[in-house]
């Protein structure tokens, strides 16, 4: 990614036990915290550091993700 660009990106963020999970649905990256301001602060620190070396061609382009339950037998 060249310096100074911004990249929207999608992320997910759920509570999970005592804490919140932070994921991106662009790329494989996800992070933790105690709230969900330190999850997403966190998701967004590891993605900067991610994005310093990676290239825009990693990104899967993730168009009005929806939250959908499935069952699944025998698991």
């Amino acid at each position: 990614m060249h310096k100074n660009q911004s990249l929207e990106l999608k992320n997910v963020v759920w509570r999970e036990g005592e804490f919140y999970v932070a994921q991106c649905l662009n790329v494989d990256i996800s992070s933790f915290g105690k709230t969900k301001t330190e999850a997403l602060s966190s998701l967004q620190e590891a993605l900067e550091l991610y994005f310093e070396d990676a290239s825009d061609s990693v990104l899967t382009d993730v168009v009005n993700p929806e939250l959908v339950q499935l069952s699944v037998a025998n698991a």
